[in-house]
């Protein structure tokens, strides 16, 4: 069963952003809500003109039926949980989508390191060592990573540095994250 959120637009979200980089900011934004430390989420992304034409009553509860201003034309809504334990690749895997879902986007909290730290990886770290490794970096950054992908290819991605948790700090961009975009993506294939 899906559990719907109601996503408003985020008040730094630019007007002439396009429908996929309103979205990605308005999961962000609604993410950011929520708090750091949370477990992933996962968003199928509609056409929310078509979603008014066919579903008036979910609309309605959404809060779409209001003023369209400033609204994307895409609606974000929230999926089950991601399972516990379940690497999020695997789970991925096993994803599809009936037609009226155009995209799907998620967020999830990781640790980064900066481009100069790769230099200082050790060699032959398996993906439980590596993580603790980056773990205890002094330079790690904790970040959340919204990423959402339309079936037509399109990609975006919104990275919020936990240390400038405000909206005017997040970073947005096609390519940020192209190995979750591409798994995603992958979710329509």
């Amino acid at each position: 069963m899906l559990s719907m959120s109601n996503l408003s637009p985020s008040p730094g979200t630019p007007m002439a952003a396009s429908p996929l980089t309103r979205a990605c900011l308005e999961i962000d934004e609604y993410a950011a809500g929520l708090g750091w430390d949370k477990p992933a989420r996962l968003f199928a992304l509609v056409d929310t003109a078509r979603l008014k034409k066919q579903e008036p009553r979910l609309a309605s509860q959404l809060g779409l039926d209001q003023d369209d201003a400033g609204k994307s034309s895409l609606t974000p809504i929230e999926q089950e949980e991601v399972p516990a334990g379940t690497p999020l690749d695997t789970f991925l895997g096993t994803l599809a989508w009936p037609d009226a879902v155009v995209g799907c986007a998620l967020t999830v909290e990781r640790l980064m390191l900066p481009p100069s730290a790769e230099a200082s990886v050790p060699e032959g770290l398996g993906d439980k060592q590596l993580a603790k490794w980056v773990a205890g970096h002094p330079e790690r950054q904790e970040v959340r990573l919204t990423v959402a992908v339309l079936r037509d290819g399109s990609r975006e991605s919104a990275v919020r540095l936990r240390e400038k948790d405000s909206s005017t700090e997040v970073l947005t961009g096609g390519n940020l994250v192209p190995g979750l975009a591409e798994a995603l993506a992958a979710t329509f294939s």
